[in-house]
């Protein structure tokens, strides 16, 4: 299961929400971030700091997901994962061990981006957690002390980035069912 969505959506509560749904049902679920498959640095600003198609191309090591993630999990799947293979904050490549889930264990996976052409065919189903930026950039700003305003020049990279990923993907189109997560206390199906 893939949750997609922008920066500050509520994507990883929402993930890990519901892995413990699932596993208090009787389904174990594992949740992995796609936030442990980022590119090193090196990698996610070749275009420069502030690009935002350097944002949208480059960020995530989608390889990585696929190798130690989704094909573990997919049809014929060893269930053998890892659930980082990088850390972004200190930008140290990860060797952590691989885990084996137990059979029938369902993966939710979390991220930015999870509708790309290359991602979209792993996913049984998807959730596309919609708000607007004037909304989600304030979330981000609160947990990671940037600035709150989406139209701030600081912002751009990540806001244009995400722009860039709608209209090449338009994900509420791909995912099993869009969500709006304006209230993170009220999360709604959305029409459509």
């Amino acid at each position: 299961m893939g949750v997609d969505g922008v920066d500050g959506v509520g994507k990883t509560t929402y993930a890990r929400g519901l892995a413990a749904a699932l596993t208090a049902a009787g389904r174990p679920a594992i949740h992995v971030s796609a936030d442990g498959f980022h590119h090193p640095r090196t990698v996610r600003y070749r275009r420069g700091r502030d690009s935002a198609e350097g944002f949208w191309l480059d960020s995530y090591d989608h390889d990585a997901l696929i190798a130690n993630v989704l094909a573990p999990f997919g049809p014929g799947g060893t269930r053998r994962y890892r659930t980082a293979v990088h850390d972004v904050g200190t930008d140290e490549v990860l060797d952590l061990p691989w885990l084996t889930a137990p059979a029938g264990a369902v993966v939710v996976v979390d991220g930015l981006f999870l509708h790309r052409d290359e991602l979209v065919g792993f996913w049984d189903f998807s959730v596309f957690l919609a708000a607007p930026f004037e909304v989600t950039v304030p979330r981000m700003a609160a947990r990671d002390g940037s600035h709150p305003d989406p139209t701030h020049p600081t912002q751009q990279r990540y806001v244009q980035g995400q722009r860039h990923y709608f209209a090449a993907c338009e994900p509420w189109k791909r995912a099993s069912v869009v969500i709006d997560n304006s209230n993170l206390a009220r999360p709604v199906v959305a029409d459509g």
